[in-house]
């Protein structure tokens, strides 16, 4: 989402990084660029103002005229400014100290509540709970058949019932209590516009459940407009945070960078992508880092550990630190980074790595191809790659629907791949291949 938006920074940002010193007209020049790049960026006029009289008083102050480094602590100032306009730490959710927790979510029609709803309950459920889904929107009759059916694929419970929406919420929470559940996630209807039958029914449901946090559903692909719906259902409902749903697609993202400034109330929640276990605390220091091409290093480590357990990174581990590399390894370390995201995400949260990558198309349908031809090999071959020869690789290519070709460039591949572990192992830094350009 804020690609755009953070090469602008990254390059008005870089300028500044290469000069000794710092006057006022060269800090007056770089903040009237990034004033402008923000606004490209949809981000509130007033959040903009306030943003780049902050860094511009902080970049003329004795931190920057004093530092060796100038550039460099503007670059700071930048990133602790984002991370502030964002919400400075991030906000997580509260659950109640006798169960079960009402979570409730509210949001305009199509802003993507229903399916929110099911995410937020995987969520918790591999956080060890145990939620319930309540099927309260009964405004759209798809809504309910869709959270049955996101319910039965995340293996929960939904809730429904007829007639008024206060009732169906109210006999939901019931119902939790007597299974025992400790969590329950009421999805509420929503219209096309805001209007008073809607903010009433949800004042309504509010008050009979008295939830212990209600989250505002905003399509972060509306841009400002999610701010000013923010701001009308502020004036109405009491809403804790902001669940952001379309995160990862190519809006210009001045809602992330509003709301908070906005409405005072955080993002708590951010939605990564279309499936369903990509669904996200939002950390407002790592954002700015992703935004400023800092990389994301601590998320992509919680995403590590989430992909496999213990014991098996401890073996991969193991086997990597030994130089040994089989195509069973390969197919492990593959489906790990599978659930992690998008193999071009995972790299972007690597330091360094976003201007790298700027240029560089990974096909996720190659990967695909790669399982595939790994999958078409017996368990004798995966163990004991050298046994493949020339009769074998044809059988694997037809197998996979490959080619003889691509299935030589899979071996090749891990034979490099071992060879750079070993080099490893041994204190040696290998140097890194460039693949993917096209």
């Amino acid at each position: 989402m804020f690609d755009a938006l953070g090469d602008k920074l990254q390059s008005i940002l870089g300028g500044l990084r290469s000069r000794g010193t710092l006057d006022e007209e060269t800090v007056s020049k770089a903040m009237r660029e990034i004033r402008l790049a923000l606004l490209e960026a949809d981000v509130n006029l007033a959040v903009v103002k306030e943003f780049t009289s902050a860094v511009k008083e902080r970049a003329l102050g004795q931190e920057v005229t004093k530092s060796l480094t100038p550039g460099q602590q503007v670059v700071k100032i930048v990133h602790e400014e984002l991370t502030r306009l964002m919400g400075s730490s991030d906000s997580r959710l509260a659950f109640a100290g006798r169960p079960p927790t009402v979570i409730l979510l509210a949001g305009l029609q199509g802003s993507g509540k229903t399916t929110a709803a099911a995410k937020l309950g995987l969520m918790l459920r591999r956080e060890g709970k145990s939620p319930l889904l309540v099927a309260a929107d009964l405004q759209r009759p798809a809504a309910i058949t869709q959270l049955q059916q996101l319910g039965r694929q995340i293996q929960l419970p939904v809730f429904r019932g007829d007639g008024d929406p206060v009732a169906v919420a109210l006999a939901g929470v019931e119902s939790a209590r007597a299974q025992g559940r400790d969590a329950v996630i009421i999805d509420t209807a929503g219209r096309l516009h805001l209007d008073d039958e809607l903010m009433e029914q949800l004042v309504r449901i509010h008050q009979a459940v008295k939830p212990h946090d209600v989250l505002l559903v905003l399509d972060a692909m509306t841009g400002q407009q999610a701010v000013d719906v923010a701001l009308a259902f502020h004036d109405r409902v009491a809403f804790d945070g902001v669940l952001l749903t379309k995160l990862d697609g190519d809006a210009r993202g001045g809602a992330a960078l509003s709301v908070k400034a906005v409405t005072g109330k955080p993002i708590k929640l951010a939605s990564v992508g279309e499936k369903l276990d990509q669904l996200e605390v939002f950390h407002p220091d790592r954002m700015a880092s992703r935004i400023l091409g800092m990389g994301d290093v601590l998320t992509l480590i919680e995403k590590a550990e989430a992909a496999a357990s213990e014991d098996e990174q401890k073996e991969m581990e193991a086997r990597l630190m030994a130089g040994e590399l089989n195509f069973d390894d390969f197919l492990t370390s593959y489906r790990m980074m599978r659930k992690m995201g998008s193999f071009k995400s995972l790299l972007s949260m690597i330091p360094g790595m976003g201007k790298e990558l700027k240029d560089v198309d990974v096909d996720e349908r190659e990967l695909r191809r790669v399982e595939a031809m790994i999958l078409s090999m017996t368990p004798r071959e995966r163990q004991l790659p050298h046994v493949i020869d020339g009769s074998r690789r044809r059988r694997i290519a037809n197998g996979s629907g490959a080619t003889v070709q691509q299935v030589n460039q899979l071996l090749s591949a891990r034979k490099q791949m071992q060879r750079m572990m070993r080099q490893m192992t041994k204190g040696k830094m290998p140097t890194l291949p460039v693949a993917g350009r096209r």
